[in-house]
């Protein structure tokens, strides 16, 4: 009887422990996808503070400093002087957020960091230094980068889905800039030939590893800047439409899986008092 109970016990043990692994990827997505919210909230409400004035000031101080770039043929090898200036111009809050990214065709909600490090695309997605600030007007090129396949966020996970026709929302300061995808590549890392300025057009990319897990190239879409009629809020293009409601769907899923850990848990110390009991009894019987 004793052999049977620690052989349950340790069945048990394993369950649980490939149940955790599982559910892994799935929970720290959620509680990543909750960090994020919160960081947009309160970019939100550092942005309720600002005032008119400081609105323009800050939008000067971007579009003066986008003049300047797109004359800078090395404007991607940026000293370190320059990388102070770069610093200092939208981060109002000093929290390193200046905006958000919305990409509703995949369900995607992110803050924007100033700069690229690693520990920044962990937790969300970075604008990289060398181009030009994401707040719109022409003869600027604006470059947003993230991750795919992280197992404890999905970031731009799914961007490979996205066509061209498809758009994406920047929101800087007091500014929303609709973007459609008029270019899709897949190069090498050092390959910056499709980040170029041209002195007519409104670009912003995105850039991310791909293929996931191999890393080796990078897949950009580019976006050129639209003005869709005031009061429309959300574009959907018609082929991602069911992959937009898959993905509801998966975040549904998500919080039921968390919702169902505690109940295993319960039900795991439930049966370990059990065989506690069944084992005590054994042993007054002899």
């Amino acid at each position: 009887m004793k052999k049977r109970i620690l052989t349950t016990i340790a069945l048990a043990f394993l369950f649980l422990g490939g149940l955790s692994v599982l559910l892994y990827p799935a929970v720290s997505n959620y509680i990543n996808s909750m960090s994020q919210s919160r960081v947009i909230e309160g970019y939100s409400l550092a942005l309720a503070q600002l005032g008119e004035f400081d609105y323009g000031d800050i939008l000067e101080a971007a579009r003066e400093y986008n003049r300047r770039l797109s004359a800078n043929a090395a404007r991607f090898a940026m000293t370190e002087e320059e990388l102070e200036i770069y610093r200092g111009i939208l981060d109002f809050s000093g929290t390193g957020v200046i905006g958000t990214l919305r990409i509703d065709a995949i369900n995607v909600n992110l803050p924007i960091y100033l700069g690229t490090e690693e520990d920044t695309l962990q937790v969300g997605i970075g604008h990289v230094e060398g181009s030009s600030l994401p707040i719109g007007g022409p003869g600027s090129h604006s470059v947003i980068s993230g991750h795919r396949g992280l197992p404890s966020s999905t970031l731009l996970t799914d961007a490979d889905k996205l066509l061209e026709g498809d758009v994406f929302v920047l929101s800087i300061l007091n500014e929303t800039m609709y973007y459609e995808i008029d270019q899709r590549a897949i190069v090498l890392p050092e390959n910056l030939d499709h980040l170029g300025i041209d002195p007519n057009e409104d670009y912003c990319t995105l850039v991310t590893c791909t293929p996931i897990g191999v890393n080796t190239h990078r897949l950009l879409l580019r976006g050129r800047r639209i003005f869709p009629e005031t009061g429309e809020t959300e574009i959907v293009s018609p082929g991602n439409r069911n992959f937009r409601a898959d993905a509801r769907l998966a975040g549904a899923a998500v919080q039921y899986a968390i919702a169902a850990v505690p109940v295993l848990i319960i039900a795991f110390v439930f049966m370990l008092i059990k065989n506690s009991k069944i084992l005590k009894g054994q042993k007054g019987r002899n």
